[in-house]
């Protein structure tokens, strides 16, 4: 029997393809041509080749930088993943309490990312700011203007509170999933809470934890309007990430040629280690 296809259908599909081409493929398209030349303005271009892409791999201030970015996620995705399945466990199943919760746990998810940076810019202050004043009032010197370590606590605790939402409501989400049965099953058996978690519930979550380590790393990663709000970077460099160190780059410095190839190692290092974080953890998985 001869089939007859209709492809007619590809014109509904054409929309998005235009729209993804404007959005994602020309800017790419833009920034790759860039990488590989050089030029004075007047949409003069000098050819460059590799020239930017050495410049910023041999570069101490790119791999600081890289630093930085790879310090922070560790300790984000340390912090936020334990903290959120903990929050996910004591959350109600039944009742009045799961709306309360869950609109609780979606409110700072709400909050635009610049309203979030200048909420603990103005919180953080020693002058004017409920933490800062309270901690200075109780003997602590903390001014994350000035002091590196205070910055980077700062920076941490506002992303702590901004986003570890995301991964209580995926965990939630799995563990409302588990079948009563189960647990059932594990009180007739005499399972302890500890066991109930090891053998129930977290190979329940092992898919949305997979979901959220990989959102969180990618956006803690690529990191940009929060510290920049409360910080600028500073002080000196000591919260300039790579997405912050860009942008300075490309703005500031005008440097559009080595931005360019900067910006295409970070895509390119983002997407290697998201895929390293997917098939560890998937593997992990199917090994089970």
């Amino acid at each position: 029997m001869n089939k007859t296809w209709n492809n007619r259908a590809w014109f509904m599909v054409l929309p998005v393809l235009v729209l993804v081409a404007f959005s994602a493929v020309i800017p790419l398209m833009t920034v790759v041509n860039y990488s590989v030349q050089d030029t004075f303005g007047n949409n003069v271009f000098f050819w460059a080749g590799t020239e930017w892409f050495e410049e910023m791999l041999t570069s101490n201030r790119f791999w600081l930088a890289m630093g930085r970015n790879l310090a922070f996620s560790a300790i984000i995705l340390i912090i936020e993943i334990p903290l959120g399945i903990f929050i996910a466990l004591n959350m109600p199943r039944k009742g009045w309490g799961v709306p309360v919760c869950l609109v609780l746990m979606a409110l700072p998810l709400l909050i635009p990312w610049n309203v979030v940076g200048t909420i603990w810019q103005v919180f953080g202050r020693v002058d004017i700011g409920l933490l800062g004043y309270s901690l200075r009032a109780l003997g602590l010197d903390y001014n994350y203007v000035n002091d590196p370590f205070d910055a980077w606590v700062t920076v941490i605790v506002m992303d702590v509170w901004h986003w570890t939402s995301l991964v209580v409501l995926l965990c939630y989400a799995g563990l409302v999933s588990i079948p009563d049965a189960y647990y059932q099953a594990a009180k007739i058996d005499g399972a302890s809470r500890l066991a109930v978690f090891r053998y129930i519930q977290l190979p329940k979550m092992n898919r949305v934890l997979l979901i959220a380590v990989l959102l969180r790393f990618m956006d803690s990663f690529m990191i940009y309007t929060e510290p920049f709000v409360v910080t600028g970077g500073g002080p000196g460099n000591s919260t300039t990430f790579l997405s912050i160190d860009l942008v300075k780059m490309a703005i500031g410095q005008f440097d559009l040629g080595p931005a360019a190839a900067m910006s295409i190692i970070y895509f390119l290092i983002i997407l290697l280690m998201s895929w390293v974080f997917y098939t560890v953890m998937t593997n992990y998985d199917s090994e089970k």
